[in-house]
């Protein structure tokens, strides 16, 4: 078993890694972090959590407890800020060591730590022990891009994304609000999200990318539009071929949320509009899952030596 602390639990990311963990049959939970429910037992967080899981300790305190395996559930400047301990694998959920550029990280996140490997299994699998998990979004739009990136017009590409509320973390914002998401559809970030850097320094090409606000809990889907005379669903399907975690859909099938809510899978839908010649590729994901606490752990498998799907929430059919 692999000794394994969460630091940050009482985020949605903490919480939605934890529960992974708790799933997983290769790894044990020796430390719960969470600077607000320090000196608790595990109920403070869920009643569900019962007896058996130790008590909170502060983040630094869960640090420090000689885990094997570190999920690092936290914002960017704290992010940041932690020396990992030695013979330690740490994989960081936050921006903070995602962009290679110094100044591109201070620019968008206001702290340059230092870039570590960036964990997208099934088009940059992780290597060593300091792992970069993606941002919801960014996974998305490269899903559904990265395998295109050689074959289309790369001055073109657009995605245009959609994400639950629960994207915006669980520290009460107005924009997260009932009053302002019920019944509600907007854009945010217009020209502004952090995730764009991310999106072009993996793409080798920037895009247009525009992020709105659903109405729902959790999900997330990016909608991207290229132009390219090469079959791209070829290429996508010779991508995720062995994918336990990626689907491409039948010719006329729609990624739908309803199917990856909950779940650590993702649906990419590839479409023609012959009006315009435009492609049209459609990723859905949970953005808890796959995209943030799914992903995490997927990448610490693949870095113990375990089987990538241990622990994932892939299987059943949910209504």
């Amino acid at each position: 078993m692999v000794a394994t602390a969460v630091i940050g639990c009482n985020g949605y990311a903490g919480q939605e890694t934890l529960d992974r963990v708790l799933a997983h049959p290769e790894l044990e939970i020796v430390a719960l972090g969470s600077d607000s429910l320090a000196g608790n037992g595990a109920s403070a967080l869920d009643v569900r959590l019962n007896g058996a899981l130790p008590a909170f300790a502060t983040n630094d305190d869960a640090l420090a407890s000689g885990a094997e395996l570190v999920f690092l559930c936290i914002g960017h400047a704290e992010s940041a800020a932690v020396d990992p301990p030695p013979d330690t694998v740490v994989i960081d959920l936050s921006g903070a060591h995602r962009l290679r550029d110094a100044d591109e990280a201070t620019g968008w996140y206001g702290v340059a730590p230092g870039a570590w490997s960036y964990g997208l299994p099934e088009l940059y699998p992780p290597s060593g022990s300091l792992i970069a998990n993606p941002g919801c979004y960014a996974t998305a739009a490269l899903l559904a891009l990265a395998p295109l990136a050689e074959a289309i017009d790369q001055t073109g590409a657009v995605v245009d994304a959609k994400s639950g509320v629960s994207g915006a973390g669980r520290t009460p914002k107005p924009g997260s609000h009932a009053s302002f998401v019920l019944e509600n559809f907007a854009p945010y970030a217009v020209g502004a999200h952090r995730h764009a850097p991310e999106i072009g320094q993996q793409l080798g090409f920037p895009v247009c990318f525009v992020p709105h606000l659903l109405p729902v809990r959790r999900g997330l889907l990016a909608t991207c539009y290229v132009r390219s005379d090469h079959d791209l669903r070829g290429l996508l399907d010779a991508a995720y071929a062995s994918s336990p975690v990626v689907r491409v859909l039948p010719e006329g099938v729609t990624p739908e949320l309803r199917r990856v809510q909950g779940t650590d899978a993702a649906e990419i839908g590839v479409f023609e509009d012959s009006a315009t010649g435009t492609t049209i590729v459609i990723c859905a994901l949970d953005n808890l899952g796959k995209g943030a606490a799914g992903q995490a752990v997927q990448n610490a498998n693949l870095v113990l030596g375990l089987d990538e799907t241990l622990g994932l929430r892939l299987q059943g059919v949910l209504v």
